[in-house]
């Protein structure tokens, strides 16, 4: 499924279930998703105003860093020491399961996830149209369903989600 990412949408992804396989969580879903868009950037969005700091402010990521500062242990040390490589995009796979069509898992050198309902929606959305999948497509794969709660991270984030959808050439529809 990866074939068609770009660069920089298929690390946003990886880091999106990297971090998702450090929160000990059991599936990757849309906001991990989202994060992972906002700390890679793999578009050149000006009205994405939100820094991977906003939205990790407002999604659960898992708080192991802070816990074992205290410790005296440098977890972003002990990640250089023990992943090298391990967070680079060619190394990982997205694929979906040939028995069940709906499970769609990323593979990589840390392990597997196993992608929830949003953010499989999100890859199926920005897969949608032919030609390559960009960070913007993907963007627009968060934004297309409201109920993953992508666009309330980024409206509080104090994103213009107007300018945005507009900016990032996502196609909408004004509803009266």
């Amino acid at each position: 499924m990866f074939a068609r990412f770009t660069e920089g949408a298929r690390h946003a992804v990886v880091r999106a279930g990297i971090l998702a396989l450090d929160a000990g969580r059991p599936v990757l879903d849309a906001d991990l998703m989202l994060l992972g868009l906002a700390e890679v950037r793999p578009f050149a969005l000006s009205s994405f105003t939100a820094s991977g700091r906003d939205v990790r402010e407002r999604v659960d990521a898992g708080d192991a860093r802070s816990l074992l500062a205290t410790l005296g242990i440098d977890l972003d040390l002990v990640h250089r020491r023990t992943r090298a490589g391990a967070d680079e995009p060619r190394a990982w796979n997205l694929r979906r399961s040939r028995l069940r069509p709906l499970r769609v898992t990323l593979y990589g050198p840390l392990g597997e996830i196993p992608l929830a309902m949003h953010a499989r929606k999100v890859i199926e959305v920005a897969m949608w149209r032919p030609g390559p999948v960009t960070g913007e497509r993907l963007l627009w794969g968060l934004l297309a369903d409201y109920s993953n709660g992508a666009a309330g991270i980024l409206r509080d984030a104090g994103v213009d989600l107007r300018t945005l959808v507009r900016e990032a050439g996502i196609p909408f529809r004004q509803v009266a």
